[in-house]
């Protein structure tokens, strides 16, 4: 789970999250030991996953969740938001409304692992004692990273947002209207990111927007990426370049954004290879923070790989070194993109090699990197690129996915959020292999 502000926009749901807890879950935040059978840290889209697929299957009490914040996002219609099509309160509903009935609530944070003793110490004082523990904590958004950002972000009207936080995303719009004429630039980090395609979807959407108010003619749309590729599949990429030459962005790879001056408003970029540095004034600037492993698991250098990601088998989501050890989502070193999809993918995984470690029985479910990007092209179209870990096709619609498609849209717009509210988070959704299975067998 990304570790972020409370929005500002949502403060009602703090007093609706008091009186669920009386209602529907109790969390426990004060200086208390716990001892448990399955000790899930993080409650994300796959920690809380997770915990509804244990927590009654184990019996009330086993399992635990390690989790300090009051809401749960639904972080992919933060793109939505950012477009004026959906609004903030929508991506959010109090956490102990999504916890399962059945487990333990540790209103708290992890700051230190000890997996040789089965141990993991909280921020309040905690010890919590585990037979096997599952980490899905996700990433950490290094906004910090960037010199300037920051204070651009929390200067008003200062024409620079981000859809990658719940207190930023709903300025987008805002600052799409007040935009008349310049440079709208989009940039997305060299860093592993949450969902790669969502810078994309910012420029596309604000593209549109601008055609839409008249605005597209006084407007140059300039979009910077840090990585070596446009999209990380070759199927997709071919298509989403086009889209783009289309709409006239100008598109360039490995240049990463390293500097931002509000008050000048121009965006300083560094080559990743030459090293060289470009500025670019702007008039709208749209910042993919710098991503990385949530700073805790530094500290537990037996768990992570050498940049911090939790290290485990990328088939059977089992730690390399420690057997009682999973995890799964952003904070893993799996090498697919880290979505939601993916999480999804990973759920149904996770769960039957979990089960078979619990039996003493040999971990049998393998993971094909399954993941997927909607990537919204614009309001009313988008390109559904689903992949694996060999970044081939693995789509679950009967017609090319690569096709801009309203049916597409509806489906982010609507379906996704309601798949994911009643299904996903109550451990009854394990992405749409079954589903393809039918309407796709050959995909």
């Amino acid at each position: 789970m990304i570790r972020i502000t409370q929005s500002r926009a949502v403060p009602q749901l703090v007093a609706l999250q008091k009186s669920l807890f009386n209602c529907r879950h109790k969390s426990h935040g004060a200086t208390e030991n716990h001892s448990c059978k399955l000790l899930i840290v993080g409650g994300g889209s796959a920690g809380c996953s997770i915990a509804a697929k244990f927590a009654s299957k184990l019996g009330r009490g086993k399992v635990v969740i390690l989790e300090p914040s009051d809401v749960h996002y639904y972080q992919p219609l933060f793109t939505l938001v950012g477009g004026g099509v959906s609004s903030v309160e929508r991506t959010v509903r109090p956490m102990g409304s999504v916890l399962p009935k059945d487990a333990t609530w540790v209103k708290d944070e992890a700051v230190s692992f000890t997996p040789e003793e089965n141990l993991v110490k909280t921020k309040n004082g905690s010890c919590i004692k585990y037979d096997m523990l599952v980490l899905a904590l996700g990433l950490q958004l290094n906004f910090n990273k960037v010199e300037g950002l920051l204070e651009a972000l929390e200067t008003p009207k200062s024409g620079v947002v981000s859809n990658y936080s719940p207190k930023y995303c709903s300025n987008t719009f805002q600052e799409l209207q007040a935009f008349s004429k310049g440079n709208a630039v989009f940039t997305c980090p060299s860093t592993p990111i949450k969902c790669g395609g969502a810078p994309q979807k910012a420029a596309y959407l604000s593209e549109h927007y601008m055609r839409k108010t008249g605005k597209r003619k006084d407007a140059n749309i300039i979009y910077r990426t840090g990585a070596g590729v446009y999209f990380p599949s070759p199927h997709y990429e071919k298509v989403l370049y086009k889209v783009a030459a289309s709409r006239g962005i100008d598109v360039a790879i490995k240049e990463d954004l390293i500097k931002v001056n509000p008050k000048q408003k121009t965006a300083i970029f560094e080559n990743v290879d030459s090293k060289k540095q470009t500025t670019i004034e702007y008039s709208f600037l749209h910042a993919t923070p710098p991503q990385g492993p949530p700073s805790v698991l530094a500290k537990c250098k037996d768990l992570t790989d050498s940049a911090g990601w939790v290290n485990v088998n990328k088939e059977t989501l089992q730690h390399v070194k420690y057997s009682n050890v999973f995890s799964l989502g952003d904070c893993s070193n799996l090498p697919t993109s880290k979505t939601g999809a993916a999480v999804a993918g990973q759920l149904g995984i996770l769960s039957k090699n979990l089960l078979s470690a619990l039996e003493g029985k040999p971990l049998q479910a393998k993971y094909s990197g399954y993941t997927s990007c909607p990537l919204v092209t614009g309001y009313g179209s988008l390109i559904l690129a689903e992949f694996d870990y060999d970044k081939n096709p693995v789509e679950t619609l009967p017609f090319d996915q690569r096709k801009e498609s309203r049916i597409n849209y509806e489906l982010k717009k609507h379906v996704m959020p309601a798949i994911y509210w009643t299904l996903m988070l109550r451990g009854f959704w394990d992405g749409p292999g079954k589903l393809r299975s039918i309407s796709n067998p050959l995909g």
